[in-house]
């Protein structure tokens, strides 16, 4: 899944990616917590490989679309930040108040936009 985020990230559209990421999940299961943590597992262990070089949107993507295929709501959040005289951004995945994959640095990130969420 990781692998398909990136070529979508770079092949399609934004508007396309972040309207796909944005429609409900097809059915909800509320109770899958143990699955959660398997899937920022995977997500990390393989966006941290030399090879893969992940970064944090194609993460972002790969986590909220493993979970929305479980039927786990969440939200795919964009955020910035100043650096200097530069800009940067990042993306994580959210459930509820908990940040799953990319939390790590979102703290110091303005929230931009949001995508999915609790249906």
């Amino acid at each position: 899944m990781l692998v398909l985020a990136q070529l979508a990230v770079r092949f399609i559209s934004p508007a396309r990616v972040f309207a796909w990421a944005n429609r409900p999940p097809r059915f909800v299961r509320r109770f899958a917590t143990d699955e959660i943590g398997w899937i920022a597992w995977a997500i990390e262990t393989l966006s941290a490989r030399p090879w893969i070089n992940a970064l944090s949107l194609p993460c972002a993507l790969a986590a909220h679309a493993m979970l929305r295929r479980r039927g786990i709501a969440s939200r795919l959040c964009l955020g910035v930040a100043r650096t200097g005289d530069d800009l940067a951004t990042h993306a994580w995945v959210e459930i509820g108040k908990d940040k799953i994959v990319g939390g790590d640095e979102a703290g110091g990130f303005t929230l931009l936009a949001e995508f999915g969420g609790a249906y």
